[in-house]
């Protein structure tokens, strides 16, 4: 693969892995191209039935890389955010079932990839933030949207106002997280309702 992506079959499962952890796993350009390959590759697979991302170490993934941000001008600013729009909407309609295995850290863009995939299951010891008001800028790849229809407006909003991190329980009390594990890729987590939910 890359020394910024592992990937790992299981029986019906495909597991991408972030593997930059000393830089917080970074989605940048060079990865969502990865990241799109790998997905081309594996969307008409039929005994595929789920694909998990999760990170490593402490991070699962920290969004899109800031230097590559620093660098947007008014004339290039629309493509890239295209490009993290497209491939978030590339998860959100992936014909097998797709679940965020949070491990640790997940903020800006990674959290987009979060709310695109079916289901979240994360570790207790994850955050979750949208950071960027603290960074004079927000979000461009769909978290907008999906996450106020995820959480409702007023948590939405609260988390891209104040750009605090918040808990893996304070996620799924606003049901953010589908479920808090010490063991996030666990089989028997991942095999649950093979079905992808309608609607999603």
């Amino acid at each position: 693969m890359s020394n910024e992506l592992e990937t790992e079959r299981r029986a019906g499962i495909f597991i991408i892995r972030f593997t930059r952890p000393e830089i917080r796993n970074p989605l940048s350009l060079t990865v969502l191209d990865q990241l799109e390959g790998v997905l081309s590759g594996i969307y008409a697979e039929s005994e595929i039935q789920t694909v998990v991302f999760t990170g490593s170490d402490a991070s699962f993934a920290s969004g899109a890389d800031l230097r590559e941000i620093a660098d947007l001008t008014p004339e290039n600013a629309p493509a890239f955010a295209r490009k993290g729009q497209s491939f978030m909407q590339m998860v959100a309609d992936m014909p097998q079932r797709s679940i965020s295995a949070i491990n640790g850290f997940c903020f800006g863009g990674a959290l987009d990839l979060a709310l695109a995939c079916d289901l979240r299951i994360a570790l207790p010891s994850a955050k979750f933030a949208h950071p960027g008001t603290g960074l004079g800028i927000i979000t461009g790849w769909g978290g907008t949207q999906r996450l106020a229809r995820l959480v409702g407006c007023a948590n939405a909003l609260e988390m891209f106002f104040t750009a605090e991190a918040i808990s893996a329980d304070h996620a799924f009390q606003i049901g953010l997280v589908d479920l808090v594990a010490d063991d996030i890729l666990r089989n028997e987590l991942l095999y649950i309702d093979q079905n992808k939910p309608e609607g999603l």
